[in-house]
């Protein structure tokens, strides 16, 4: 599988671990590999959105202090369905039922073995494609439909 990963300067921390965990699959490395520089999450999790929309990857593993800012900032691509996650049922659940395509974490709440375990979950993973999921995802879609032209319902 070809998988997108990206780093700002605080998820540089686990880059070792993510990468480890990538073995045997194509890498499609938007950096960084170092935090001598300051590097913003919404900078790296466009470029992730881009490169998994784009069909450069199939799937992204996107990194920053928290996880959680990079979650937020990722899902704002239009198309992308981010998490973060903590745990390995998570990390695996979030593809079988949500369709989820790019994985968060935060290098300052995960260690690197926890991490290549969720990673590791997470790529093995495959959309159940069962009609409640699908019914929930085309929901979602619209959902973003509606935010693109500016159509809000509140019902």
């Amino acid at each position: 599988m070809k998988v997108a990963v990206a780093f700002d300067h605080r998820g540089v921390h686990l880059r070792k671990a993510v990468l480890g965990a990538l073995e045997g699959h194509e890498i499609v490395d938007l950096g960084t590999d170092t935090d001598a520089v300051r590097l913003d999450y919404p900078d790296k999790a466009r470029e992730i959105g881009v490169a998994v929309i784009g069909g450069d990857a199939e799937r992204g593993v996107l990194v920053c202090g928290s996880g959680v800012g990079a979650s937020v900032a990722a899902c704002k691509v239009l198309g992308i369905r981010a998490a973060i996650a903590h745990d390995v049922y998570s990390a695996h659940q979030g593809v079988e039922h949500d369709d989820m395509n790019v994985l968060c974490l935060g290098s300052e709440v995960v260690g690197p073995s926890l991490a290549a375990d969720l990673i590791r979950a997470f790529l093995a993973a495959r959309f159940d494609g069962g009609e409640r999921y699908v019914r929930r995802l085309e929901k979602v879609a619209a959902m973003e439909r509606e935010m693109t032209h500016g159509q809000v319902t509140t019902s």
